[in-house]
């Protein structure tokens, strides 16, 4: 049987979400951390180009947040808040309301898992790149920390 991640944690009482903490760690170990662990994921969601890396780039939504976030020991930083007019372009629509794609968004991602294979192929292709472009970041041990994660996935499941 396949291991899958959940990505997001849910914070109904804000109305928003934080990247799952066990995600995060294997994220980090994988070196799929940009400036947040779900930049390559909102990249793929939204015309897979770097326009998705800023489908929460929504720091005023987050302020507002903000006391109730510290009143629950997180930082507003890592709130991540649906803004629906992230997800159109005024391109041929939009079809739906903002607060249509809001929900549909929030239920999007309540649920979203990934195939922990997937983030491995995921962390090679980008760390391909980082030799290329950037190598002082390249992960030389990046095939063990896989197997690592791996030992440890199969851990957790027995």
């Amino acid at each position: 049987m396949p291991t899958t991640l959940k990505i997001f944690d849910y914070l109904p009482d804000l109305d928003c979400f934080v990247i799952n903490p066990r995600y995060h760690a294997i994220a980090d170990q994988l070196g799929l951390n940009e400036w947040h662990a779900a930049v390559w994921i909102g990249r793929l969601f939204i015309l897979d180009n770097d326009y998705g890396e800023h489908w929460f780039d929504n720091w005023d939504l987050r302020e507002q947040l903000k006391n109730q976030a510290e009143e629950r020991g997180i930082d507003s930083s890592e709130l991540m808040v649906i803004d629906p007019a992230r997800f159109e372009n005024g391109n041929d629509g939009p079809c739906h309301t903002p607060q249509f794609r809001k929900r549909f968004w929030t239920d999007v991602l309540k649920s979203l898992t990934l195939d922990i294979e997937l983030l491995f192929d995921e962390a090679r292709e980008q760390n391909t790149q980082t030799e290329k472009y950037v190598p002082e970041e390249f992960i030389a041990d990046l095939e063990t920390r896989i197997e690592q994660i791996r030992e440890q996935e199969k851990d957790l499941k027995n």
